[in-house]
């Protein structure tokens, strides 16, 4: 696969000719930039999948909550819906797509849409009688119809965008000067105990302008595994025989976090439609045994024939340091925006 990569490495070039052209010409107002009257984050990376975009998003929404009238909006990937929908007491991972569905569920007190037009997105929660104050636009970094007040970029600890390269080559949708849009970078799934010397590496690798704010975060786990039924703390079944079952961009540090010798895990593509066949496949691999899974897999499932056996894990992003810098100028940049 390697060779592979390497091997279209002319088309990497010319691939990322003609996203540094596009974004050239969003930069120069040739191309149209939608901008809205009220505070429009958005969350996202230059490189394909497995940034930690959730959990980032799902820290936002508990920032602000309770603040402001928040709205999240998707694109719904792999939705079975098509334009703007806004999830409701009839909605499921179908209709709006996991990670849409996931907050939904997680938070009642915020409106979830779904649209692969971002503008018309915002357009129709603006029609809507109860009016978001700010949106949260989830992996919209390179959606540029829309220009956000905010950026906030995120790349994983494990696979900086500074040492990546363009598809298919590598995994960057976009050149790395890319990142300058960005007024916060968040290197993400961190170790706990990245020190402050590791820290300043990275912030001179990814070569940042004197406007931006960096910071490091890393992926905590719940204490709990979650059921229909109720709860199990993990350190009673870390030990147990279980089937562990992802369906996710980067499993390993969920199976390295719960499982033990005796366990098994399945592995199904980011964002997957289980079929019946996956279902009998899951369930004559687990034998009765406890299936524990994503909390973003859990969405899709919980409905399904599993549900007896199935279990699900939270995570959130905890920041390492300056959790209260990243609140404060977050809220900044909102407070100035609703009063301009």
């Amino acid at each position: 696969m390697k060779i592979f990569r390497i091997l279209l490495f002319p088309f990497a070039i010319l691939y990322g000719f003609i996203t540094s052209i596009r974004n050239f010409l969003f930069d120069k107002g040739i191309l149209k930039s939608t901008s809205f009257d009220i505070p429009v984050i958005a969350v996202g990376n230059l490189s394909v999948g497995g940034t930690g975009k959730t959990p980032q998003i799902e820290y936002l929404i508990r920032l602000l909550s309770d603040r402001y009238k928040v709205a999240t909006l998707s694109r719904g990937y792999k939705r079975k819906s098509e334009g703007f929908v806004l999830a409701s007491a009839t909605s499921n991972a179908e209709i709006v797509g996991d990670e849409p569905f996931q907050f939904y569920q997680k938070f009642p007190n915020i409106q979830v849409a779904v649209d692969a037009d971002r503008t018309n997105g915002i357009i129709q929660l603006l029609s809507q009688n109860e009016k978001p104050q700010v949106v949260l636009l989830d992996d919209a970094y390179q959606h540029r119809k829309v220009k956000a007040g905010f950026y906030i970029l995120l790349s994983s600890y494990d696979d900086l965008y500074a040492d990546d390269f363009m598809l298919p080559t590598g995994n960057l949708r976009e050149s790395r000067s890319g990142a300058n849009r960005a007024n916060i970078i968040i290197v993400t799934k961190c170790p706990k105990d990245l020190s402050s010397e590791e820290q300043e590496q990275i912030r001179l690798k990814l070569k940042l302008t004197c406007s931006q704010q960096i910071y490091f975060t890393y992926i905590d786990y719940d204490d709990f595994i979650y059921s229909k039924e109720g709860k199990i703390a993990v350190n009673e079944i870390k030990n147990e025989s279980k089937l562990l079952l992802a369906g996710i961009a980067k499993p390993t540090p969920f199976f390295d976090y719960l499982k033990n010798e005796n366990d098994e895990c399945l592995t199904f593509p980011d964002h997957h439609h289980f079929s019946d066949e996956d279902l009998e496949t899951i369930l004559n691999k687990a034998q009765n045994k406890k299936i524990i899974t994503t909390e973003k897999d859990y969405v899709r499932l919980k409905d399904s024939k599993l549900i007896s056996h199935l279990y699900y894990l939270p995570i959130k992003s905890t920041f390492i340091n300056h959790q209260q810098n990243f609140d404060a100028t977050v809220l900044e940049y909102i407070k100035g925006q609703s009063e301009s």
